[in-house]
């Protein structure tokens, strides 16, 4: 009774959130050149993010970290009229955020205000991306911070682990590149490195422009042919070709740690594919499958995880995940458990209790217009703002046959990276997945 209560109150809440965005249209269109993404919502919030293709296929190895030094010095370090001081003075009057990012397949520049100083907002947001000062002082001072960022990176095991295991995997291609980059990396970037990068990036047919609010057409496509159509052309940028993960492998750093940190990374499929919601599923039960068995039943780690790279759109990964004290038992245990599943499938109630739960996820994450101008981003990047609005469908008609072969075609081979005691591990301990054709649920 308690579970069929539960599933109701789920169904309830996804249909209310459901409810308050149906008034909520998204249009695609062009001006002078620059693609534009408008999702119209009763929110006074307005969310702008200009989305620059590429991200870490924009810079080589030697220079990681030059990008998102870029794009964050182009907000916070003035304009050629306003000194950083007075820009930040104005923006907080009003109560403007900018700020910018940079990741793996994209950049991004941002700004979050309220309709009430809309016009205002919007003023001082294209002058940031127009009007960069890029000050000498302002960059020395940025660049210190992210050397210190990045030394601190470093000695984090989970960071380290991260960066090591994506370097691992996709080795030789951008994926092995650090975004926010490394304290040899930005030592050897310039200013001079910086204003190229800008040059090089910001242009309409690298750039598209994302906006989630209460602001009618006509208002932003005025706005934008008297500022951002200003932007030249520029270059195009072309997809990077996505790396699989065929071969198993391990790869070992000796860190004398009180706890082993280790992730095994596999091949996914992308979301623009209805296998890529699939994945999603299916790693999410696994996640919860780790928890009991490797928390809850033996007390391995205090977190095991489990799950698809959801920050990553052209070429993700699956990731296991475990920070231990046995690291021997635990790859075996978490190799057992995709086994048992690869030989005898899910079972049909985790898929519909996930499904629930996933959908929950998804909307509740979609209440601010910040992430919905972030999600429409990023699925653009992918190929089109348009799959974002078709993941609830795909999640629905997912099947359990559907489920259990999908996982099966991904889980071939396992890319292992351990951060910790060197002594603790042997080759042999590194587990990989084996191929049982018989019993097959699908």
């Amino acid at each position: 009774m308690k579970l069929t209560k539960y599933k109701y109150a789920v169904l309830l809440f996804v249909g209310l959130l459901t409810a308050s965005t149906a008034n909520a249209q998204t249009k695609e269109i062009m001006v002078d050149g620059l693609k534009v993404i408008l999702k119209q919502t009763p929110k006074d919030v307005v969310s702008v993010r200009l989305f620059i293709k590429g991200g870490a296929d924009n810079y080589t190895k030697e220079k990681e970290g030059v990008e998102d030094l870029t794009v964050n010095l182009a907000v916070s370090g003035g304009t050629r009229g306003r000194d950083a001081t007075t820009f930040a003075t104005e923006a907080e009057k009003i109560g403007a955020q900018l700020g910018a990012s940079s990741q793996l397949e994209y950049s991004e520049i941002n700004m979050t205000c309220v309709k009430m100083f809309w016009d205002k907002s919007w003023d001082l947001f294209a002058d940031a991306i127009l009007n960069p000062a890029f000050d000498p002082k302002e960059f020395d001072l940025m660049r210190e911070q992210y050397v210190a960022n990045a030394l601190a990176s470093s000695s984090d095991p989970d960071e380290h682990l991260k960066n090591l295991a994506l370097s691992n995997a996709f080795k030789g291609s951008p994926y092995e590149r650090i975004p926010s980059g490394t304290p040899a990396s930005l030592a050897n970037i310039s200013l001079a490195d910086v204003t190229a990068q800008y040059k090089k990036i910001i242009g309409k047919q690298r750039c598209f422009l994302v906006v989630v609010g209460n602001i009618t057409e006509a208002d932003l496509v005025a706005k934008i042919r008297a500022s951002l159509a200003k932007m030249p052309f520029g270059t195009p940028y072309k997809k990077v070709t996505p790396t699989l993960i065929t071969k198993p492998g391990h790869f070992v750093e000796h860190r004398d740690i009180a706890t082993n940190y280790i992730r095994g990374m596999m091949s996914a499929p992308t979301k623009e594919t209805a296998e890529g919601t699939v994945m999603q599923l299916g790693m999410s039960i696994m996640g919860s499958r780790f928890f009991l068995e490797l928390r809850t039943k033996r007390s391995l780690s205090y977190a095991p995880a489990a799950f698809y790279s959801g920050g990553v759109m052209l070429n993700p990964y699956n990731t296991i995940y475990i920070s231990t004290q046995d690291p021997k038992q635990s790859m075996e245990v978490m190799t057992s458990i995709i086994n048992d599943i690869k030989r005898d499938g899910f079972l049909q109630s985790e898929l519909d209790d996930k499904k629930q739960t996933f959908l929950t996820q998804h909307y509740m994450g979609q209440q601010t217009t910040n992430e919905q101008s972030l999600t429409l981003g990023m699925y653009e990047v992918l190929g089109s703002w348009k799959l974002a609005e078709s993941l609830p469908t795909q999640v629905d008609n997912t099947t359990l046959k559907e489920l259990n072969r999908v996982f099966d075609k991904y889980t071939k081979a396992i890319q292992w990276t351990y951060l910790g005691k060197q002594e603790q591990v042997k080759p042999e301990d590194f587990k990989q997945t084996v191929e049982e054709k018989k019993n097959k649920p699908y």
